[in-house]
Formats: structure tokens, sequence, C-alpha cells
């Protein structure tokens, strides 16, 4: 397969921060960047890099640094020389097949808190929700276990939680998914052609906009602020000049920023999209996370013609694979005469277990509350004791803050933050379009020893970028 070709255009783009925060001679901080940006995934395996006198024309730079970037790329394993296709990105040849990718970026043997995905540990309960659901394995097996819709009672359950939250809702406006993801990329292809214009948030969650991407979508991005949210005037004109054909949005804790939409922009968003043809889709993975205050009624409540996107998996276990989509059902028709192609079905062990927790969200997410409040308080206080520098926003609920820190540093940070272990995710990462260096998810999901390991690797690695902290020193536990 010939390797696809990066643009000089679209790499530059990617890396116009390269210098910041690092302190290194140029190519290495070119070739820095670079290994980053494989890292986090905005640079595929197999693409073919620009070549040299056009990447440097396209950064303002010599040949020569290129030349040596991409040298030391090749040294260390992110790149290859294919003859007539150039400069190929691969990963080193130590690292692959291997099961852990936090490995990646320098990372020794040692113990790794990997925090790229903002997740919790299991829900107590979910041992006796699948012992429960055991009863229920004679009559499943009756039949042949390719189910592409969802078991009647898992549905049943989802459309009674949405009706007890304000949105009446019947069970055959509901199909199950396999998590949240399969549900974006499943909507993408049945409501994308190539070059439909796709709204989407800025930042946002990055699996998203990859599915819209890779059904043919051009993306329109509409800022959101962790402070201030969304924009309407923005938002407005977007849906107006682009009319797209899709509008995919987190209006409740977005991520990554945490912030909920106002009752104005969700009526504009509604009305617009209505007036310009646009099917909005509302994602609502994070949206019952909330930590303070009432949540706000499902986005749909506004109009029937809004799609739902929900998911067992943040708040009962990552490894229940259960998302679903609700929507009218002539919608749902067209989503199930297209699923074939990508899947053959629900796992329906998973759905007799989701069947037993779903009722139960309301005792999980009381608890969950509390735990997320003490991890909240504690990762954000001590952030702004020790780094107070940087603008860290308490969120109303979800599994992380944005945090603003002041200078486009974010990929550095999180490359001296590796070398200790600790892995999260660059800013860029939830950039449609990449920037976001200024910024970092800092997730608060974990257990009390790690939130002091990482605010301790935090401390340290922004020193090590050229940060001037002077905020306490100490443990996370004395802050609180």
């Amino acid at each position: 397969m010939t390797p696809v070709l990066l643009s000089a255009r679209a790499a530059a783009a990617l890396l116009r921060e390269w210098r910041a925060g690092s302190n290194a001679v140029a190519y290495e901080a070119l070739a820095d960047a670079v290994r980053m940006l494989v890292i986090d995934g905005r640079i595929p395996l197999g693409t073919r890099m620009p070549a040299e006198r056009r990447l440097a024309e396209a950064l303002g730079v010599s040949r020569t640094t290129v030349a040596n970037a991409y040298a030391r790329l090749r040294s260390s394993g992110y790149l290859v020389s294919l003859r007539g296709s150039g400069s190929v990105v691969r990963l080193p040849r130590d690292l692959v097949g291997r099961p852990d990718p936090e490995r990646l970026g320098g990372v020794v043997s040692g113990d790794v808190l990997d925090l790229r995905k903002a997740a919790l540990h299991a829900a107590p309960g979910i041992a006796e929700a699948v012992e429960r659901a055991m009863r229920h394995v004679p009559a499943a097996l009756a039949g042949i276990g390719y189910d592409t819709v969802g078991d009647p009672g898992l549905r049943a359950a989802i459309a009674a939680r949405y009706t007890d939250r304000g949105l009446p809702t019947s069970s055959d406006q509901v199909i199950v998914t396999i998590g949240a993801q399969h549900a974006i990329a499943l909507l993408a292809r049945v409501l994308v052609r190539r070059g439909d214009a796709v709204l989407v948030e800025s930042p946002t969650y990055p699996h998203a906009h990859e599915a819209f991407r890779e059904a043919g979508g051009r993306l329109v991005g509409v800022p959101v602020d962790a402070r201030t949210g969304w924009d309407v005037a923005v938002l407005e004109a977007a849906l107006r000049r682009s009319t797209p054909a899709v509008a995919y949005v987190m209006p409740e804790l977005h991520n990554p920023t945490g912030s909920t939409m106002s009752a104005e922009a969700r009526a504009l968003l509604v009305d617009v999209a209505e007036r310009v043809g646009t099917t909005v889709i509302a994602d609502e993975t994070m949206g019952e996370l909330r930590i303070d205050g009432p949540a706000s009624v499902p986005l749909a409540t506004r109009s029937s013609s809004v799609v739902m996107i929900g998911s067992a998996d943040k708040v009962f276990w990552g490894g229940l694979r259960i998302g679903w989509i609700r929507a009218e059902p002539d919608l749902l028709q067209r989503l199930l005469l297209a699923r074939p192609t990508g899947d053959l079905g629900t796992p329906v062990l998973d759905q007799l277990v989701a069947r037993e927790l779903v009722p139960l969200t309301e005792t999980v997410l009381e608890a969950r509350r509390a735990s997320l409040r003490e991890g909240r308080d504690e990762v954000v206080g001590a952030l702004r004791t020790r780094l107070p520098e940087w603008d860290v926003p308490s969120p109303a609920g979800g599994l992380t803050t944005w945090v603003g820190l002041g200078r486009p540093v974010s990929s550095a940070l999180v490359l001296a933050a590796r070398t200790e272990g600790v892995v999260l995710a660059s800013g860029g990462v939830f950039g449609p379009d990449g920037g976001f260096e200024r910024f970092l998810r800092v997730p608060f999901t974990m257990a009390p020893a790690e939130r002091v390991r990482l605010v301790d690797v935090l401390e340290r690695s922004w020193a090590r970028t050229g940060g001037s902290s002077v905020g306490t020193r100490g443990s996370l536990a004395a802050v609180v």
C-alpha cells in the first residue's frame, strides 16, 4: 500500500509551536515534536513525511535542521526510508507489537500511571450484576446470538432512564451499540457523505473527529471554553454559513473542558439546525457524571430530530462495552441496515449485565459523585497551590479539568512527565486541526496516592520545561 503523504502545510500546522518550552537545539526540538505527534496518534503510522526542503520552507528553518531531525527520528526508529516513498512514520522495532503502549516516549520499565484514558474503576456491584445476569443466559442461548438491535430488556431500561430524566422514550427509539465510539462511527457512516461539512466543537473528543473525517466529513470547528462555554454568535454563524450535515456536540460536561451548554446556546443550536437541515448528535457519554448542581434535561427534549448517544462505560466500567443511540425509528432503521458492514451485533452477555445495571444508575451515580468530588477538589486545589501560574478550572462534573498552561508547552510537558512514568495526552490531541498546546487535560479519577504522584510529577516536569512555579511544595494531602 502506498503511504499517505502528510503535506508540508499540514505538518507545519501540527508543528506550529514546536520550539515552545524546549531548550534543546533546533533539530532535537523538532524531532521531539514529531515523535510526540506520532505517540499521540496525530501523525498516523505509515504516513509519508514531507520532503526535507518543503518542510523547511513551511517551518521557516534551514533544510539542515529538518535533515538532522529526520536523521534523529530514523536512528530512534520513528522514521524509515523507503525507496520511492521517502521518510515513512514507523514505531521503533522494540516497541512493535508490545501490549504496553505507555512505554512509548522514553518511559522505561517501572510503575506507569497511564492517564490518557479518563475513566473510573469498576463500580461496586458489577460482580453481583454478572451473577444475576447469568439467570438469563439459558433464554439467551435459545437465540443465535447475533444482535444488531439490542436486548429488549436493556432497551426498555435505557428508555426508562431517559423518561425519568424528562425525555419520554420508548424501546423502539433505542438501539444498543458496542460502546459510544461505535455509535459515533456508525452515525458518521450513515449521515455523512464525502465532502459534507460536519460541525464539531474545538477542542473535542479526538476519536469523534477521527470518525467523521474517516467518513469523508469536512470539519467545521466551534470553540468551547472551560470558563465561558460556547460562543453563541460563532455557533450560529458556523451553522448558517457551512450548513453542516451533522453537528456533533457534547452539551453536558463537555470533554475535555467540562463545560455545560447554556439554555440560550441549546435553543439556538436546535432552532438553527432545523432551519438549515442539520442533524444534531448529542453525546452524553460524560453527561451524567455531574458533581455540583442539577443536570440539564437531554437536548432531545427540544426536538425529536436530535440524536442522543449514551454509554454504560463511564458510569459503571470501561470493560462493559455497551453504548446506545436514541433516535426516531426511521433513522434507526437506516443505521441497522448499514451496521452489518462494520459489525454483526453487540455481545449478548455484556447486554445481560448492563440490563441489570442500568436501572441502578442513580444509586451508582450518588456514590460516584462523592468520590469524584474528593478527587476533583484535591487535584484542583493542589495544582492551584503548587502551580499558581496555571489556570485550573473546577468543573461541575466529569472526570478531568482542562488546565490552561499560559504557554504553548503541552507536548513538552507531557514528554517530561513520561520520563517519570506518568502518561498524559497533550492538549493538541483534542484539537480537530491541532493547536491547544497551551492546554492539558488532567484527570482526577485516580486513587489518593496516585493524585500525589501526578501533582509531584507535573510540578517537576513544569520546572524542567521552563516553568517558574513558586507554589508550596509538599504532599497533596497536606494541600487539601
